[in-house]
């Protein structure tokens, strides 16, 4: 039976907006189906008269709030930061962990997040003393993984607990040097008569999670689940709160992960890690590009070689394009790592500017290894494994092409081409497509055996495969 004593209201997931009845549309910030039930206490009367009359009678000029003087503050980097010794984590957050700040993880299920963040225990326990707190497993299930992944158990403390107002006493008492907590999901605050993982929890107990963190200079890692639309569950203020905001990514049917940063106080949202789930944990994928062109197949139609830039680091990808006849009185398009309505665009425009008409083709775009396309130097290789499928014709094994392509076809230059080719010279390709105006940006002799093909527009870099 409902106690007559608490109230039922709806709070909007994105904003944190209230209202006494459920909208289709959060009259806050206009998001569609946000606004999810919770239930709470009605603050007391007397608590509303004190709190009315502790604001009256306050007296100006009086605080027990101190401040410090910017200059006194260290910020030397050995201080600042803990090295993970993980170096692809470490790459995504920006050269290490912060103290005191607070970073939330989220991933599908299955997807390695627990993994990663025990594996990171063990590597950081080895100066420092860690505290992992585990609200969906008990500590003996989390022993039993620690031995399967080899990993030091001396300095890393278990704790299986639900209740934030004891997690954060423990943390207060002990003061480790990182805390891990698995996951906010589960974490209950007793002040708070909604029950876990609603909005009003979430929420309280991140903002309890924080205050400590950042009073303590403690370093604190949060578990975050999704929802079906890949999305951290909870309101979006949990994501405006913390330090950092990292997703795990990777397909449950391959063994690649990709460690995301979607924010970052302390580093660029640019840089990616990648891993290799292994049945002796995550471990660490330092040549990415070598990797993803393995068992590449050699001599067949429809497959280009691009390079994307994720942070400063080139990594090439196959891009894989297949344009069959269609049964259908409309021709299917799907991709798979790549933008939808990108793709599109580029069809039009090779239709319209280079004069090869895909109409009545189903074309299907795939890009190996689980990993997505997101920059627009990759237009190019896109274009030429389509046209490549389209006439049957094998690009070069050794060819990469890299360039955006506008709409009138033309071949527009891209960033960081330096880094680009000798990213490609290095794994061994010997012909590069670019961007004729960006070759003056290159010294052509630091590329000895890559030779270097500029191409002005779509139907120049067309032609090009076909003498090669």
């Amino acid at each position: 039976m409902k106690d007559p004593k608490l109230k039922t209201i709806y709070v909007c997931s994105e904003c944190g907006e209230t209202s006494p009845r459920w909208m289709g549309r959060c009259p806050a910030c206009g998001a569609w189906n946000t606004m999810t039930e919770d239930v709470v206490a009605p603050l007391p009367k007397a608590g509303r008269a004190a709190k009315g009359a502790a604001g009256t009678t306050r007296q100006p000029g009086v605080t027990s709030l101190t401040a410090q003087r910017l200059r006194d503050i260290s910020t030397t980097e050995e201080k600042s930061r803990i090295i993970t010794h993980i170096g692809e984590l470490d790459r995504v957050l920006g050269g290490g962990i912060v103290l005191g700040s607070v970073v939330l993880l989220g991933g599908e299920p299955g997807a390695g997040k627990s993994t990663l963040l025990l594996q990171l225990c063990g590597a950081v326990s080895q100066d420092l003393e860690v505290l992992y707190v585990t609200g969906e497993e008990s500590t003996r299930q989390i022993k039993l993984r620690a031995n399967r992944l080899g990993v030091e158990q001396e300095n890393i403390t278990l704790a299986a607990e639900t209740d934030i107002n004891e997690i954060c006493g423990l943390i207060e008492q002990t003061k480790p040097n990182l805390v891990v907590i698995d996951s906010i999901q589960t974490m209950h605050c007793s002040d708070v008569s909604s029950s876990s993982g609603s909005v009003s929890q979430v929420k309280e107990c991140t903002a309890r999670l924080l205050a400590v963190a950042k009073s303590l200079e403690i370093p604190t890692f949060i578990v975050g689940h999704v929802n079906k639309d890949g999305a951290i569950a909870g309101p979006k203020v949990m994501e405006h709160i913390v330090d950092t905001v990292l997703y795990f990514e990777g397909d449950k049917t391959l063994p690649y992960r990709v460690l995301r940063a979607v924010k970052n106080r302390y580093g660029s949202t640019n840089e990616i890690g990648m891993f290799d789930m292994t049945g002796e944990g995550l471990t660490e994928i330092e040549n990415p590009s070598q990797l993803l062109l393995e068992g590449r197949p050699l001599g067949i139609s429809g497959n280009c070689v691009a390079c994307t830039m994720e942070g400063t680091r080139p990594i090439l990808s196959e891009v894989q394009a297949l344009a069959a006849k269609t049964s259908l009185s409309t021709p299917r398009r799907a991709c798979s790592g790549y933008d939808y309505n990108r793709a599109s665009l580029l069809l039009a425009v090779l239709e319209k500017r280079a004069g090869f008409y895909f109409g009545s083709l189903d074309v299907y775009i795939n890009i190996v290894g689980g990993l997505r396309l997101d920059e627009t130097a990759c237009d190019l290789a896109v274009c030429l494994a389509m046209v490549s499928s389209l006439l049957d014709t094998p690009i070069g094994d050794k060819t990469i092409a890299v360039g955006e392509v506008g709409l009138s076809g033309e071949i527009r230059s891209v960033t960081h081409l330096e880094n680009r080719l000798r990213e490609a010279q290095r794994i061994g390709f010997t012909r590069a497509i670019v961007p004729k105006h960006s070759l003056s940006q290159v010294d052509v002799a630091n590329f000895g055996g890559l030779q270097l093909i500029g191409v002005s527009y779509l139907r120049d870099a067309i032609k090009a495969i076909k003498q090669g």
